[in-house]
């Protein structure tokens, strides 16, 4: 008998079992705390609480009630039988994630069906044994995340098959030895999967549909990458013929019907290899001490109507990809490098935000037009920055540039034009960070490669103020155009845009932030409004940098962050501290932006908003095309850093652990930034475990800790170009 009464009687742990069960019965869809349940059901001696947490810990493990967090449960509402997507993991652990966004559950390898990575699975729940995880046998195969794959070819005497890649997929696929098309062993192909694994046949057939070429050239092993994440390596003929028939020709008409800005003084600012400048930069006095800047983008939309076989290919790449060597563009060269690329000297068709500032960046007035510029000088960053170093603008800070005098005249082309936007984008910059934008000074990692596209340096690249002074112009072009569709008085419906939105950070993950932060001296506010949530990471990143902590703390920083995607339901972007932002400068490179275009132009116009469905449709679909693109983006490193330290076997070098896993430690050299692992198998003084958490190992004898940010001394094991996995192990 438990101690505590009901109607002046004992209350047994079947009653209150009871009593559980119909509170949360009679209440399906809310969420109830300890404090809350105590209270209704007058449980108030301590050992009646403590057997009320153990029964429903009990129900949760029976699932039928689910645990919310560690005080909080509520009625398990969902059935036996569930829909969502399969997870392959390559140490056997499959998981089912549910489509309402609950907990992985543990799929075991001979109920998984055969799913592969990614395939959308019904599922039903399997009998929870004593002292074990939940498990889920796949029941279904909804449908395949992508019928197909890219990998090694192997042709024996009386067949064929494709060895894969990645470390996910289950089995070979075999081919007919008819259906190669003229693929010999070690070539990289493409493979269409023709038959699926069945009760009756566990094997998969497919049939080749192209053919790479020999595994290890560099064409083939970036077309590779490409493949494997369904994006095009090749133009279709049809498509670059259409843009050769396009006429190039600015006409009079064109002319008389855009803003003029051609007497203006106008350049672009890029990388030095790049080919598509579709941004530039006007500047000139106007009266009243005031400036008149002009942020200048490519018309790709008087090229590319809309529906056009060229749309029709851009919408469906909707982003070019950036690998180390080479850009797969969004649109054909003829377009992208010559018609719509703001090249010197040329005139040029733009839409462009025409800013009225005064000297501390106060914006007085602004308007959107169709314009044709001429672009007097393209700068490479380099250039501008050299520029503004030698007149005294010192890289980061705040000050410009002592004026000019007949004594000291500026030094470079341009410079009283490069300097003064300089001055104002940092005014900018001072005012978005003041009110809560998220300061990460990201380094992009960048390889110099020679002809055969071998890499022979490897080395960071930091955003210098040649880089801030565009990037601060053209989030000032992309807000102040979102604010004009969305931003309207109350009780007035907002015309359809397509947003570049960003949500708070997790808060589990930023609590687990401030918790980790602490052992180090830090503190941090994880409540509270969004701005000063955001002050408080900018004080930490400051308060960190130069220690020895500090890429860890960035690093675990990063993670509490959420992904940035395109939608149509604004929910402004916390990174940047904007109620309002979209992509208005990049059309040349990214589809959301020439959507925008149009819309934008449609509204000059006059015309009503669009359909609400159909561009969450083409928002959802760019946010996924850009993160594949990333993943082939990271890949093409991970390949070129592999290939670079591929004559270095053997080698030591400082490092310091950049990712700690179950299965073993990251580390980054120093000198290169080279990423590679030291795998478990190889820390054998000890058996450690992994502390999630505190994003460390810990030997279970010794207590030695690998912890994320630890200075580490390594010698390069093993490069598997093929594999793209470079291998470390501890130096002696």
């Amino acid at each position: 008998m438990a101690k505590g009464k009901k109607g002046g009687k004992r209350i047994t742990r079947k009653q209150l079992q009871e009593m559980l069960a119909t509170l949360f019965q009679q209440n399906p869809n809310d969420t109830f705390t300890f404090k809350y349940i105590f209270k209704q059901l007058h449980l108030d001696t301590h050992p009646m609480k403590m057997l009320a947490i153990d029964i429903m810990e009990e129900m949760a493990w029976d699932d039928f009630l689910s645990k919310v967090s560690q005080s909080a449960y509520r009625l398990n509402t969902k059935g036996q039988v569930q829909e969502g997507v399969f997870r392959r993991k390559a140490n056997g652990k499959n998981s089912f994630i549910p489509d309402d966004g609950g907990k992985p559950i543990f799929v075991s390898e001979r109920n998984s069906l055969f799913a592969l990575d990614g395939d959308r699975v019904r599922i039903s729940m399997m009998a929870r044994r004593q002292n074990h995880i939940k498990e889920a046998m796949v029941t279904d195969i909804l449908s395949h995340a992508s019928d197909t794959f890219v990998g090694k070819l192997k042709v024996e005497q009386d067949y064929a098959y494709l060895e894969t890649e990645s470390k996910f997929f289950v089995q070979n696929i075999f081919i007919p030895k008819k259906k190669l098309k003229g693929g010999k062993t070690d070539d990289k192909v493409v493979v269409k999967i023709t038959q699926w694994p069945s009760k009756d046949n566990k094997n998969i057939i497919g049939e080749v549909i192209d053919v790479l070429g020999k595994t290890g050239e560099n064409n083939v092993e970036m077309h590779a990458i490409l493949a494997q994440y369904g994006l095009p390596y090749k133009y279709p003929r049809q498509v670059e013929e259409a843009a050769n028939r396009i006429n190039a020709e600015i006409t009079e008409q064109d002319i008389r019907e855009r803003e003029d800005f051609r007497e203006v003084t106008t350049f672009t600012i890029d990388p030095k290899d790049a080919k598509d400048y579709d941004d530039a930069l006007s500047i000139r006095r106007a009266e009243g001490n005031l400036w008149e800047v002009g942020v200048h983008i490519a018309d790709v939309s008087h090229y590319v109507k809309e529906g056009s076989i060229i749309d029709k290919e851009a919408q469906k790449r909707a982003t070019s990809v950036y690998l180390v060597d080479r850009t797969i563009p969004m649109l054909p060269e003829r377009l992208c490098n010559f018609i719509c690329s703001l090249r010197p000297d040329e005139d040029k068709l733009c839409y462009s935000v025409i800013f009225l500032m005064d000297e501390d960046a106060h914006i007085k007035n602004w308007h959107l037009a169709h314009t044709i510029i001429r672009s007097n000088r393209r700068f490479a960053y380099e250039e501008a920055q050299a520029i503004l170093e030698q007149n005294g603008v010192v890289d980061g800070s705040g000050e410009p540039a002592p004026p000019a005098t007949k004594k000291h005249p500026y030094q470079g082309e341009f410079a009283e034009e490069l300097i003064m936007l300089d001055r104002l984008a940092k005014r900018l910059r001072a005012e978005r960070f003041n009110n809560g934008a998220v300061k990460f000074d990201s380094e992009e990692l960048h390889f110099d490669v020679d002809e055969k596209g071998k890499p022979v340096r490897c080395y960071f690249k930091r955003s210098k103020d040649a880089n801030k002074l565009i990037e601060e112009f053209m989030l000032l072009a992309n807000r102040t155009v979102a604010e004009s569709v969305g931003k309207v008085k109350k009780g007035t419906k907002a015309k359809t845009l397509p947003y570049r939105i960003h949500d708070q950070p997790d808060p589990t993950k930023l609590e687990n932030l401030r918790e980790f932060i602490v052992k180090f001296g830090y503190r941090l506010k994880t409540a509270g409004t969004k701005g000063a949530i955001s002050r408080s990471l900018n004080a930490l990143m400051e308060e960190c940098e130069g220690t020895n902590e500090q890429k860890l703390i960035q690093t675990v920083a990063l993670r509490a962050m959420m992904k940035a995607k395109y939608s149509v339901h604004n929910i402004g972007h916390y990174g940047l501290a904007f109620d309002y932002y979209t992509h208005f400068t990049s059309p040349i490179r990214r589809y959301p932006d020439t959507m925008v275009h149009r819309l934008l132009t449609r509204y000059q116009q006059g015309g009503r908003s669009a359909s609400k469905e159909h561009y969450e449709e083409l928002c959802e679909h760019s946010s996924d095309m850009e993160q594949l693109a990333q993943n082939a983006e990271r890949d093409s490193i991970k390949y070129k850093m592999v290939e670079f330290m591929g004559d270095k076997i053997g080698e030591e070098f400082d490092a310091h652990i950049s990712g700690i896993q179950s299965y073993g430690i990251y580390c980054e050299i120093d000198e290169n930034h080279c990423e590679g692992m030291v795998p478990m198998r190889d820390l054998d003084d000890d058996y450690y475990e992994f502390d999630e958490k505190n994003y460390c190992l810990v030997g279970r004898r010794r207590h030695h800790k690998y912890q994320l940010g630890d200075a580490i001394r390594i010698k390069v094991a093993r490069a598997n170009v093929e594999k793209r996995q470079l291998d470390f192990t501890l130096a002696d």
